[in-house]
């Protein structure tokens, strides 16, 4: 059976054991008075939260636990968050999170890029894992979220493969009971012109269906010459809610997103250091006019249910299908970039992809909360699974003459031509349990397993091939205080298979993480405000590295450590005023390998990051609802992986002023108010990336 084809198998069975779900021809038969306005007293992943602080985390536990009780690291972005700061991409919400460095590759249309605890993040949506591979995927839309909610640490016990450092798991909007519009309007710098329509509300008297219906246009430029920031979304859902214990929610998003080459991967000399003529403007485009492209579309669809089987049970289910292309055209500076002796000129390399991702993602789950005396429990048990096809093309044959970089002229090169690539599929399936529990008020504890089993396969690559299993663990143990504060530890683990094989024929054992984190939570009596802070170690092993004892063999004896310090505030100091305050110190580095990376910084990972972001409501000439905002990071600095290239520290400033009167918001925001022009990293291969320049943006908001 096809992926294609499971959707509407899903339905059916859903249709087909929906009896067996009912508890009681009465439940199936509420009266409308129960369901209509679809009153929500506790809080839901996509229930909207007024303000800059939520209660609840949904990613941490699948479960639906108070952040304050959580016994591990987690921040939520929530969507006022996300407005005020006028965040432009997902990875401009993450950069006032304590231990996240965001935008670790500077201004690359391709992706969104960040570092957590010192590792990449794997990055899902409404708890489904979103990417696969790479260059295959549209990104994400802000406007679309109702939430982000970052977990720091080793996940495998609820999500599988992936996630050393931990994950950003973006909450999608969705149906809501009560009637309401936007329409928005976005005019900013590099001639960004953006509408924006967002709807919601019930189809019938009854508030058993409700509907959403999200669109967006875009057409802008970049800071890069030549490379634009276009976008095409539309994102209807509908939800059936007969009774108040059931949901089934339907939805679909079709995006497609035209840029292009906006990292032209210039050499050090020349970015990070003056080059014979200073350093190559940061809006220099290298590639060429008319060839360079990166046009991603995705369409994809899915379920949600959700029944209460009874006082104890709940069942939910969600499916995803996606299907993703992206064609790649560049020309960008050689592999080993460098200006030439006459000081003006690049070398280039010409490159064409076609990538393909098919891709159906399922997860599984049966809740229970039940008591046994004085210990309260939550308990969850799941069954995940990913089925990922990749495929495309590849172009060979380009070519490129350099070009010189203070006076581009276009025109010379030869475009590669495409030839198709071998076809990969990629399959995992996890079982996983988890159990919390609070005992006598006071005491939490969460012990939670799981067993995955992942596949790989390559056409016409045998020596490719994965076929592997293992298991990972994770507990932690809290207790709540007299003075309302929660000391916690906890322990996770994390996987991430390894494909082919070594000199000798044997397979690569997955790379394996373990973390140790000790912390204290504390939440203000009256709710508005919460503070953490965090001390971690998270040990990387079965690395690969050089065989001492075979020339062209690998051995897995490679480790690495990521340790940290994390402290967070969100704090109401008052009803006019909010305050977001971050800081992490982070070391990672290299503990064990063969070759020279011994004892090396890994690459890209600043070693303090703050953030300060506050906000004030206000009144001016008598006129209620005025808002500023003022936000500062700073990322310290990093380096390249080898020890040998440093990245400057940067402090970067950020404002917003907003104006509110009867249904409509006008905002200007602004990123790197001081147009800081930065590097934002350098990797040892020799490459070095330009950060974003200060962003202008006016918006106005029509709310019906």
């Amino acid at each position: 059976m096809t992926t294609k084809k499971i959707l509407p198998c899903a339905i059916s069975a859903i249709t087909l054991l929906w009896p067996q779900f009912s508890n009681s021809q009465e439940s199936a038969t509420l009266p409308a008075v129960k369901v209509e306005g679809q009153v929500q007293t506790e809080e839901k992943a996509s229930t909207p939260v007024e303000g800059y602080k939520a209660n609840s985390s949904f990613s941490a536990t699948k479960t639906g636990t108070p952040i304050v009780e959580a016994q591990q690291s987690i921040s939520v972005i929530t969507k006022d968050r996300i407005q005020d700061k006028g965040a432009l991409t997902v990875q401009d919400t993450l950069g006032y999170t304590a231990g996240v460095s965001a935008g670790s590759y500077g201004f690359d249309n391709r992706g969104d890029w960040a570092f957590i605890r010192g590792t990449s993040f794997v990055q899902y949506q409404d708890g489904l894992r979103q990417l696969f591979g790479f260059y295959n995927n549209v990104r994400p839309d802000p406007f679309t979220l109702e939430r982000v909610e970052v977990v720091k640490g080793p996940s495998s016990v609820l999500y599988g493969q992936g996630g050393f450092g931990g994950l950003v798991n973006m909450v999608s909007k969705r149906p809501q009971g009560q009637q309401a519009g936007e329409v928005g309007v976005q005019l900013g710098e590099y001639g960004r012109k953006q509408l924006a329509l967002d709807l919601t509300g019930p189809l019938n008297e009854e508030g058993t269906l409700l509907y959403r219906m999200i669109a967006l246009t875009r057409d802008s430029d970049t800071q890069v010459n030549f490379v634009p920031d276009d976008r095409d979304l539309f994102a209807p859902s509908i939800t059936w809610r007969p009774n108040a214990d059931t949901s089934l929610t339907a939805y679909a998003q079709v995006q497609r997103d035209r840029t292009g080459s906006s990292v032209g991967f210039f050499p050090i000399v020349g970015t990070r250091f003056e080059g014979p003529n200073g350093r190559i403007p940061s809006d220099t485009f290298i590639s060429e006019p008319g060839f360079d492209l990166y046009l991603a579309k995705q369409t994809s669809y899915g379920l949600e249910f959700d029944h209460r089987l009874n006082d104890v049970f709940t069942f939910s289910q969600k499916i995803k299908q996606s299907d993703s292309a992206v064609s790649y055209n560049s020309i960008y500076s050689a592999f080993t970039p460098a200006i030439n002796a006459d000081g003006r000129t690049i070398n280039r390399v010409a490159i064409s992809q076609y990538n393909a991702a098919d891709s159906f993602t399922s997860d599984s789950q049966l809740i229970a909360k039940w008591n046994l005396g004085a210990f309260e429990n939550t308990s969850i048990v799941g069954l995940d699974y990913q089925r990922v096809a990749l495929g495309g093309a590849r172009g060979v044959g380009g070519s490129a003459a350099p070009i010189d970089y203070l006076n581009p002229v276009y025109g010379n090169f030869v475009a590669p031509v495409l030839v198709d690539i071998a076809g990969t599929l990629q399959r995992q399936t996890g079982v996983y349990a988890q159990n919390q529990v609070k005992y006598n008020k006071r005491w939490l504890g969460t012990v939670g397993m799981r067993r995955d089993w992942a596949k790989s396969e390559t056409d016409n690559a045998p020596a490719a091939r994965l076929d592997t299993s293992t298991n990972t663990a994770k507990a932690s143990l809290g207790y709540i205080t007299n003075l309302g504060a929660m000391p916690y530890v906890s322990y996770s683990e994390s996987f991430l298979p390894i494909g082919g094989l070594d000199f000798f024929g044997n397979p690569f054992k997955p790379q394996q993480a373990e973390q140790i984190e000790g912390g204290v939570k504390y939440e203000t009596a009256d709710g508005k405000s919460l503070f953490t802070a965090a001390v971690y170690e998270i040990t990387e092993s079965n690395r690969r590295t050089a065989d001492p004892n075979q020339a062209g063999n690998q051995i897995q004896v490679g480790e690495a450590k990521s340790k940290g310090v994390e402290l967070e505030a969100n704090h109401r100091i008052s009803p006019t005023v909010d305050v977001l305050a971050a800081y992490a110190y982070t070391t990672a580095k290299v503990t064990r390998d063969n070759g020279a990376n011994q004892g090396k910084r890994l690459a890209t990972v600043p070693k303090q990051t703050l953030s300060l972001w506050g906000r004030q409501k206000f009144s001016m000439l008598g006129m209620p609802g005025w808002q500023w905002g003022a936000g500062l990071r700073f990322i310290d600095e990093s380096w390249d992986g080898a020890d040998k290239v440093r990245t400057p520290s940067v402090a970067l400033l950020d404002a917003m002023l907003s104006y509110e009167t009867g249904d409509w918001r006008y905002a200007v925001n602004a990123t790197n108010l001081g147009d800081r022009e930065y590097v934002s990293t350098c990797l040892a291969r020799g490459d070095c990336f330009y950060g974003v320049e200060r962003n202008v943006v006016f918006s106005a908001n029509y709310n019906f």
